[in-house]
């Protein structure tokens, strides 16, 4: 039997997790963490990512531009979310209550990661 670690709801609630943080480096906020949000993702999420793909590249380019530790985040979870995409089709399926909750262990496991590392960077 597969580790939750290895499914596809875990690496996508990883993924929403590294287009929050990134969000967050550009604009000092980000409304990706609320629970609405996340629902969205775990409604579709596949439509929900082709959603914050266009804005990824705005906010990399804003939070590089701060220079410093946002620049030096914003690098790690760009390339963090480059690995994170699987070379395989993302489902536009609802998922379920069993992989919702491995979606949101992805995504805290990832923010976990995230805060360790940068602390207060992370919003």
């Amino acid at each position: 039997m597969a580790r939750v670690e290895e499914g596809k709801p875990y690496g996508w609630g990883r993924l929403h997790a590294a287009f929050q943080v990134l969000e967050g480096l550009a604009v000092g906020r980000t409304e990706l963490g609320k629970p609405s949000q996340l629902r969205e993702t775990t409604r579709t999420p596949r439509n929900a990512f082709l959603r914050l793909l266009p804005k990824m590249g705005t906010h990399l380019l804003i939070a590089r531009e701060k220079g410093g530790r946002h620049a030096e985040a914003a690098e790690v979870v760009v390339g963090d979310m480059t690995r994170l995409i699987a070379p395989e089709r993302m489902s536009k399926d609802n998922l379920d209550p069993g992989e919702a909750a491995e979606f949101r262990q992805g995504y805290d496991h990832q923010i976990g990661l995230y805060r360790e590392k940068w602390g207060d960077l992370v919003v």
